[in-house]
């Protein structure tokens, strides 16, 4: 879609939020109103309720939007000098929207975030010297908004709630929580239709609910929100991914090391991570009386490793790698299942290199990006290139201009070289350089932030680390971040739904299920079992006394690639008939046959069955 056409859609996104809140305000008198933005595919908007709704309550709230835009209302914008402005919505007992006003005199914007995070020069008083703000008024509705709108109600398409939601005021679980309310609104009836199919499909590939079903992880209220505990399947998944990348680096040059889980906190003191990652990390540890943390990244542990010896140029590209555990405090409301968690393990690795050799190193990171995207079937995926934003406020960046130029224009030529889809987004640098954040596109359309990629100018100054030159000078390197499968949490997530569930069979935790159609099958079955397992593929025996086709449906709900009929005339013939999961008969093969075909699949990690 142009931009043209993606700014039109977004006005009437907005306006219909607006037309949800006027809704609302009819229906549960004494409501107060957060916030309703525009959201990819959509919008939503926070409700303070006088009383408790739930989805069931959605079809009314919708035939009350229908009934107002069937009215041909106008979208009336007006203006007020922000004192005035504050006291108007004090007086109507508007408090969240007295909190975004107060929060726009001090900050010149309304962004829903906590005050106490801002620094000191985003905090003074009339910084933004805003002097007025705008409200629209829709029928008896009126709302403090920037705009734009358009024009009137008959102006709005084919519109659907979709589901309620609880959300912290500001994101903050200290805040009370709202009820958000999320819908949609396209052009089309047909746009919204394939929208609400696709939406349907995802349903059913959410990788919380195939997680169980499968017995993939769980997560325990006594052990703690967003942190994953691995069941066996779910085990299997995960090694396979990390032997795989073991392989691959191993391959490609990388060489595996292993850091602690806890570190004192003059570590995060020189990276300059304390005190403005603080509030991502957990509460440290008194030891001995001083502070421990547990390792929010692996970053400074391996720039340790590093310079734990005096390197030369010879050893450079240095490439160490290592899955390593750590722990983020995310916020409560921003957990989600496998995809946003507190404790997850990273495909990290840190590449000190020559500063003449740091665009053909980094171009070698994308192109291992591209190598593990296409072996597993991932057909769409880009990068935003996040640099610093000049009129950002805040302290945040470190280092010089200079350093700066340097490491986003390095960055910016390996990405154009490796030929990569990119857009810049300003303000999206980490605090030590610029970031290549990767996102890739699941089979059903859902996008997901995965991978990372940094160039880092910053930190091996504030470690001093170096290398002797040829002419034996002591220089420092760059360094490489990079994590091309993330963390295994999103990666299996994202697989979970990428597939539906039904993994290739190189990642299905059962890769074949042997289903002997008599008692009088069984020793057979066995032998096939014990034949199976001795070639290393993951197979189970269903000796249940069920029926042959209740065995089947039961592996097919299963998501196991392969069933192997087994009865008498399999058994005398020394075959197996074989059934895929989607319900395909491939008929007899003899038992070697399949198995050579099995092995190979694997081997190759084809992305089908």
């Amino acid at each position: 879609m142009d931009d043209k056409k993606q700014e039109q859609l977004n006005k009437m996104r907005h306006s219909t939020a607006h037309l949800l809140a006027a809704a609302v305000n009819e229906l549960y008198p004494g409501t107060k109103f957060g916030v309703g933005p525009v959201i990819e595919n959509g919008f939503y908007y926070d409700f303070d309720l006088p009383k408790a709704i739930t989805e069931e309550d959605l079809p009314k709230i919708e035939e009350k939007m229908r009934q107002l835009q069937k009215q041909n209302l106008s979208f009336e914008r007006s203006e007020m000098p922000i004192d005035k402005a504050l006291d108007v919505v004090k007086n109507e007992g508007q408090l969240y929207k007295a909190e975004l006003i107060e929060h726009l005199k001090e900050t010149g914007h309304t962004e829903v975030e906590d005050l106490e995070k801002l620094d000191t020069e985003e905090r003074l008083p009339n910084v933004s010297q805003v002097e007025s703000v705008s409200f629209y008024k829709l029928d008896s509705f009126t709302d403090l908004c920037r705009g734009p709108h358009i024009e009137n109600t008959t102006q709005i398409g084919p519109f659907k709630l979709l589901s309620i939601a609880g959300a912290y005021w500001r994101g903050n679980e200290k805040n009370k929580m709202l009820t958000r309310i999320y819908g949609t609104v396209f052009p089309t009836k047909e746009e919204l239709e394939e929208y609400l199919n696709m939406l349907e499909e995802a349903k059913k590939r959410d990788h919380r609910k195939l997680g169980q079903e499968l017995g993939i992880f769980t997560i325990s209220d006594e052990i703690g929100a967003g942190l994953i505990l691995w069941l066996p399947k779910g085990t299997i998944i995960r090694e396979q991914i990390e032997n795989w990348a073991k392989e691959t680096e191993n391959k490609w040059g990388y060489q595996r090391v292993y850091t602690p889980h806890i570190t004192k906190e003059d570590l995060y003191k020189i990276s300059g991570h304390l005190p403005y990652y603080a509030e991502d990390l957990y509460s440290p540890i008194d030891i001995e009386g001083e502070k421990y943390y547990l390792k929010p990244m692996n970053c400074p542990h391996h720039h340790m490793i590093y310079k734990s010896k005096l390197r030369s140029y010879r050893e450079l590209p240095l490439r160490i790698a290592e899955y390593g555990q750590v722990y983020r405090f995310e916020r409560s409301g921003t957990l989600h299942g496998l995809m946003r968690v507190r404790g997850f393990c990273q495909n990290d690795a840190h590449i000190y290199v020559q500063p003449e050799k740091a665009v053909e190193e980094f171009i070698s990171v994308l192109n291992m990006h591209q190598y593990y995207y296409d072996q597993l079937g991932i057909k769409e995926w880009w990068a935003v290139l996040g640099v610093r934003d000049p009129k950002n406020l805040r302290k945040k960046y470190h280092g010089d201009d200079k350093m700066w130029d340097e490491a986003e224009k390095l960055t910016k030529e390996a990405v154009e070289k490796a030929g990569i889809k990119f857009v810049i987004e300003e303000g999206g640098a980490a605090h030590y350089g610029p970031k290549l954040d990767i996102y890739i596109k699941s089979s059903i359309g859902k996008e997901y932030a995965i991978g990372t990629t940094q160039l880092d100018l910053y930190m091996p100054q504030r470690f001093n680390l170096t290398y002797i030159d040829e002419g034996g000078k002591e220089k420092m390197p760059y360094i490489i971040h990079r994590a091309p499968l993330g963390s295994h949490e999103r990666m299996a997530g994202f697989l979970l739904e990428h597939f539906g569930g039904a993994f290739p069979v190189w990642l299905s935790p059962i890769q074949v299920q042997i289903v002997p159609i008599t008692d009088r099958n069984l020793e057979y079955s066995q032998k096939l079992l014990e034949q199976l397992k001795s070639s290393n593929i993951r197979a189970e025996l269903d000796s249940r006394p069920e029926k042959m086709q209740a065995k089947i449906r039961d592996a097919q709900l299963q998501k196991i690639p392969y069933m192997l009929i087994v009865g008498d005339r399999e058994e005398k013939e020394g075959k197996v008939a074989v059934r895929t999961r989607d319900g395909k008969d491939l008929g007899a093969v003899g038992f070697e046959e399949f198995l050579k075909d099995i092995k190979s699949k694997i081997e190759s990690k084809a992305n089908l069955c």
